[in-house]
C-alpha cells in the first residue's frame, strides 16, 4: 500500500532532522508544488512588475530551510516555517529596495481582500510592522495570522502547530483581523 503524502513528508522531515541526508533529496519533490503555491500566494500580493519570481522565492526559502537548525515536528510545521521564511525574504527585499531609493517612490502593495479582510492598500513593510506590533503583545495571534494568510494552513494544521484547539484558532484570528484592520487604517 502506498504511503499518504502528509505522512511521507513528516517521516522524511524526521529522517532529515536525524541527519539522514538522502531524505532531503526525496523530500524536495514531495514539497516543491506546495512551496511553489505558497510563493505564488506571496507574489500575488506584491506590486505588478516585481522582479522576484515565485520560483526564485521558493529556491531562496528552501536554501534557508536547508541551513536552518529546525527540529521539524510535522508537515504543517515545515510549511509554516517555509511561509515565514518567504515572508522574511520579501520583507528583506522590500527593505533593500526602500534603502536603495532612500525611502522615495515606494509602491504600495495591494493586499488581497481575503488577506485579513482588508479593503485598503498596504505596503509589505507596513503589514510586517503591524504584525511585529501585534506580536509584541500577543505572539499567538500574530502566528495565527501568519500561518493562515502566509502559509495557507487550515485551522486544523494551525491548531496542530500551535497546540491549541481549532475553535481558538478561529476566535483569535477574528480578533487579530480586527486589530490589523484598525492598525493599517490608522493615520
Amino acid at each position: 500500500m502506498r504511503q499518504r503524502e502528509p505522512e511521507a513528508v513528516t517521516q522524511l522531515l524526521h529522517a532529515w532532522r536525524d541527519g539522514e541526508k538522502p531524505s532531503l533529496d526525496r523530500l524536495l519533490p514531495l514539497v516543491h508544488d506546495q512551496l511553489h503555491q505558497l510563493a505564488q500566494r506571496h507574489m500575488a500580493r506584491e506590486r505588478p512588475g516585481h522582479t522576484l519570481q515565485a520560483t526564485a522565492l521558493v529556491n531562496e526559502a528552501f536554501l534557508c530551510l536547508i541551513d536552518a537548525e529546525v527540529p521539524w515536528q510535522s508537515r504543517a510545521h515545515f510549511y509554516a516555517v517555509a511561509a515565514q521564511a518567504m515572508r522574511h525574504i520579501l520583507v528583506d527585499y522590500a527593505k533593500a529596495r526602500q534603502a536603495q531609493k532612500r525611502g522615495g517612490d515606494l509602491v504600495a502593495v495591494t493586499l488581497n481582500e481575503e488577506l485579513v479582510g482588508l479593503e485598503s492598500n498596504a505596503d509589505i513593510l507596513e503589514l510586517h510592522d503591524a504584525l511585529e506590533r501585534l506580536s509584541a503583545f500577543d505572539v499567538r495571534k500574530s502566528r495565527i495570522v501568519e500561518l493562515t494568510y502566509f502559509a495557507g494552513l487550515s485551522y486544523r494544521d494551525i491548531a496542530e502547530v500551535l497546540e491549541i484547539g481549532e475553535a481558538t484558532v478561529g476566535r483569535e484570528l477574528r480578533m487579530a483581523r480586527a486589530w490589523l484592520l484598525k492598525e493599517l487604517d490608522a493615520p
